[in-house]
């Protein structure tokens, strides 16, 4: 039987569309619940401009970018505080564009705690050493925004280091960028792997910023993370001194779900099951080459959804390819591009919801 504890989603993720005034301007969500925003990502429609991405714990006008490997810049025009529902824009119009004139933008939002965070001290040395680290965590949505200094100068090939998530419970799935340096945004998770036989990511990943297929030659970590620990090899996200930011998921039944399904490359494609009508789906084909297609319900309120934004690419939004419905329990297939699609092909995701499918108290919700 499908229920939640989450009987309304917008409490914890919401998506906004708004136009640039390119001035100043405060953006309102407009979901059910009032939220106050803690990770939020921010892209242009309109415009050949790179992804956005800011968090509480690091801090307003403080920017990385989910389609390239720049270290974090700081811009004073651009995300200047997390309001009680929603954020404040100034006037950024360079390059990145989250308030261009006229441009229009999509605004997807997670809340974890306020911006209060959690600080953990280094400690130990060698194997199983602990990072210093700070966390701030919604453990009812499953969700951490971690931020971390690494020390891989602790241990050598096959050995990590621990990183507190704060979770309470193993997550099922990571993104992690470093923060004072170039360096590709690395994706682990239990359906981010070589073979079902794996529980989860086992120095496998995907990169973020690329099309790359999953990747499984560098010491990223060497152990499944638990209800404490991430575990940290020492290559990639772990270099000593270096400063670093993980957002981590854990699933919650009827909100989030972190899965992977395999195409049949038939123009009626596989249906997934989530659990709940999505707000928000990201799909990466992982055995091959493929971008990472980022689905909304507000850019898509009807089927099918063909509104397509690439989390690796600057790109002004796509609609006529890679076409989904959007299911009252799920999400479909239709088409047979192999980005979405191809007969034997696995492919990864990410979703959130709108709806559950029942609520805890067992009203269903309605198909689109």
């Amino acid at each position: 039987m499908a229920y939640t504890n989450i009987d309304d989603p917008s409490a914890y993720f919401q998506t906004k569309l708004y136009t640039g005034n390119g001035s100043t301007q405060s953006i309102t969500n407009d979901g059910n619940s009032d939220m106050q925003p803690d990770w939020v990502w921010i892209k242009s429609r309109s415009n050949a401009s790179w992804h956005n991405l800011f968090d509480s714990s690091r801090g307003a006008t403080k920017l990385v970018f989910s389609n390239d490997t720049n270290a974090e810049v700081t811009r004073s025009t651009s995300l200047t505080s997390f309001n009680t529902d929603g954020f404040t824009l100034g006037a950024d119009t360079v390059g990145t564009d989250v308030n261009g004139l006229n441009n229009t933008h999509v605004a997807w939002q997670w809340k974890a705690n306020g911006g209060t965070t959690t600080s953990v001290s280094a400690s130990g040395t060698g194997q199983a050493s602990i990072n210093a680290s700070t966390h701030q965590v919604n453990q009812d949505a499953g969700f951490s925004i971690i931020t971390y200094t690494g020390r891989n100068d602790q241990i050598a090939n096959g050995e990590e280091t621990k990183l507190t998530h704060g979770l309470g419970v193993a997550p099922d799935f990571t993104i992690m960028k470093k923060l004072n340096g170039t360096g590709g945004w690395i994706v682990m998770g239990k359906n981010v792997k070589e073979t079902n036989q794996l529980p989860y990511s086992y120095n496998e990943h995907l990169i973020l910023n690329t099309t790359a297929a999953l990747n499984a030659v560098t010491f990223t970590g060497n152990a499944y993370p638990d209800s404490t620990y991430i575990y940290l090899g020492n290559a990639l996200m772990n270099d000593a001194g270096d400063n670093y930011v993980c957002y981590a998921f854990a699933e919650k039944q009827g909100y989030s779900k972190f899965g992977s399904y395999v195409g049949n490359g038939n123009a009626d494609g596989p249906f997934v099951y989530t659990g709940f009508k999505p707000a928000f789906i990201m799909i990466k084909r992982s055995d091959s080459t493929s971008s990472w297609q980022i689905k909304d319900s507000a850019r898509n309120p009807n089927n099918l959804a063909d509104k397509t934004v690439f989390a690796n690419l600057a790109n002004t939004e796509y609609s006529t390819l890679y076409f989904y419905d959007l299911l009252s329990n799920g999400f479909k297939a239709r088409g047979t591009d192999s980005e979405l699609n191809t007969s034997g092909g696995t492919y990864i995701y990410m979703a959130f919801a709108e709806n559950p499918f029942t609520t805890s108290t067992g009203i269903p919700t309605t198909a689109r």
